[in-house]
């Protein structure tokens, strides 16, 4: 739902548990960027996949990791995945992969699990970027 946010700046509120890869124009500081989005969600069974997923990282220069500020689970797996992308991005130069960390969801406070100052806290000792939105 926040990649079609991005790309559309529409809500949808029901989004399904399906991979797709999205193509977009913007212009950033005055210059024409092509995005290429591969949107994936997290489940168990990619967990377990792991060429796939090193397929991925592979093909990707940056990564948004996403979390649910609602989900205490989604947040506790960003740990592996992040040391996951450092190893296998990191690894191959010596350049530091662009990574940033998504609490979502933060409209439902009322529902919070995960503290901003936890999201906050692992972005710095990843050395990843953290923002929250809504």
């Amino acid at each position: 739902a926040l990649t079609v946010r991005f790309l559309t700046r529409r809500f949808i509120g029901e989004y399904g548990d399906m991979e797709f890869i999205y193509s977009h124009n913007m212009t950033v500081d005055g210059r024409e960027i092509l995005f290429h989005i591969w949107d994936v969600p997290n489940s168990q069974e990619q967990a377990e996949e792991g060429s796939s997923e090193e397929k991925r990282i592979q093909w990707a220069d940056s990564f948004v990791l996403v979390y649910s500020i609602c989900d205490r689970a989604s947040f506790n797996i960003l740990p592996l995945k992040i040391q996951f992308i450092k190893a296998a991005k990191e690894g191959q130069s010596q350049e530091k992969v662009p990574i940033v960390i998504v609490g979502n969801k933060r409209d439902l406070h009322h529902q919070r699990v995960v503290s901003s100052e936890e999201g906050r806290l692992l972005a710095l000792s990843l050395d990843c970027g953290f923002y929250e939105v809504s």
